[in-house]
C-alpha cells in the first residue's frame, strides 16, 4: 500500500495528519513538544551566479530585500542576530523558547568549511537554539559540507533547504539559475544519505510553465527523499530582472489571482507524497515591494486558513490521490 493511498487513521479520518495537510507547525508541536520558531540571520554570503563565477546578476525573480526581517543585516555578528530576532519574536509568539536559526539570504553553504563552521557553530551555541534550516543552492554543496552537517545533526536538529523552484531545465535556463534539476535531485540524496532533514522550495507561475506542466511536475517531486517542502506563487518583485521583463510583455506573464491559486495548490496537494511537511503554500511580499499584480496585504496563515477552509468544504487532503 503507498503512504497515505488510503487507511483511516486514529481519529478515524482519511488523512494521516490531525489537519487536513501535514503542517509545519503540527510537525514541530508532536516532535520537541512545542512551537519552534525560526530565527533568520543574514551571514553576508553570495551566490555563484552573483559573483561571476558563473553568472552575474542572479535568479532573474530574486530580490533578498523583500524578505529580509528588520533585525537582519549582515554588518551585525550572528550573535546580535539571533538575539534580536529571539526578542523580535517574542512580541509575537510569547510561547516560544526553541529556536531555529534560518541562514536565509543568498547561499549559505557558499564558504570554505572552515568558515561555514565559525557560522554555524556560532548560531548553536545561542541560548534556545536546537537546530539550523541552511537556505542553499545544489551546486553549492559536497560531501565534506554535507559529511559536517550530518554530524551536527546527531545533536541538533539540521536542514538544508535547497531552492530548486521548477523541475524542468528549459525554466530554470530563462530564470538565470544555472543549474540543473539533475543536480537538485543529486544533492537531496546525498543530504538525505548523510541522515539530513531535506528541504526544498519551488515556485508556481514562472514565464514558459503552463499550468498543466506545473501540475504535472507534482508526479516527480513526490518521488524525492524529502522532509520539508515550500510553494510560492510567482511575484514580480521590484529590482529584478524579471520585473524589467514583466514591464516589457505583462502578457507573456500568467500570474495567479488569489482564488485561481487556491483551486491549484488544492489540486496539487491532494496529488503530493502525504508525507511531506508543508512548510507554506504561499510566498508574502510587501506591496512596496511589487511591480506586478499582488493579493493586497493577505498573510500567510490567512492564506493557510482559506486553503484549508476549502479543503473542508470539499472534503479533500494532502495524498488524497497520491
Amino acid at each position: 500500500m503507498r503512504p497515505g493511498s488510503s487507511g483511516i487513521n486514529k481519529m478515524n479520518k482519511p488523512w494521516k495528519h490531525n489537519r487536513r495537510f501535514n503542517s509545519y507547525s503540527e510537525y514541530f508541536k508532536n516532535t520537541f513538544g512545542q512551537r519552534v520558531q525560526k530565527i533568520s540571520v543574514d551571514a553576508g554570503f553570495t551566490c555563484p551566479n552573483r559573483d561571476g563565477k558563473l553568472a552575474r546578476g542572479g535568479c532573474t525573480y530574486c530580490n533578498n530585500n523583500a524578505f529580509n526581517p528588520s533585525y537582519c543585516s549582515p554588518g551585525k555578528s550572528i550573535e546580535q542576530q539571533v538575539k534580536e530576532g529571539i526578542e523580535f519574536h517574542k512580541v509575537r509568539y510569547r510561547r516560544a523558547n526553541k529556536y531555529l536559526v534560518y541562514f536565509q539570504p543568498y547561499s549559505n553553504t557558499y564558504a570554505p568549511l572552515d568558515e561555514l563552521k565559525k557560522m554555524y557553530e556560532t548560531a548553536l551555541s545561542q541560548e534556545g537554539v536546537i537546530g539550523l534550516v541552511i537556505g542553499t543552492r545544489p551546486d553549492c554543496v559536497d560531501d565534506q559540507k554535507l559529511e559536517y552537517l550530518g554530524s551536527l545533526s546527531k545533536e541538533f536538529y539540521i536542514v538544508v533547504e535547497y531552492g530548486v523552484e521548477s523541475i524542468y531545465n528549459q525554466t530554470l535556463e530563462r530564470i538565470n539559475r544555472r543549474h540543473s534539476f539533475e543536480q537538485s535531485v543529486e544533492a537531496f540524496q546525498r543530504s538525505a544519505e548523510y541522515g539530513l532533514n531535506v528541504g526544498a522550495h519551488f515556485i508556481f507561475g514562472l514565464p514558459g510553465e503552463s499550468r498543466e506542466m506545473m501540475m504535472e511536475s507534482v508526479k516527480t517531486i513526490s518521488e524525492l527523499p524529502l522532509t520539508t517542502i515550500k510553494f510560492h506563487q510567482l511575484q514580480i518583485v521590484t529590482g529584478t530582472a524579471m520585473a524589467k521583463e514583466f514591464s516589457l510583455d505583462p502578457g507573456h506573464f500568467d500570474l495567479f489571482s488569489f482564488e485561481d491559486y487556491v483551486q491549484f495548490i488544492i489540486r496539487f496537494t491532494e496529488k503530493l507524497n502525504p508525507e511531506f511537511i508543508i512548510e507554506r503554500f504561499a510566498g508574502e511580499v510587501p506591496p512596496k515591494y511589487l511591480s506586478g499584480p499582488g493579493w493586497g496585504l493577505i498573510r500567510n496563515d490567512q492564506i493557510n486558513n482559506a486553503i484549508e477552509k476549502e479543503m473542508e468544504r470539499q472534503n479533500t487532503w494532502q495524498g488524497k490521490f497520491f
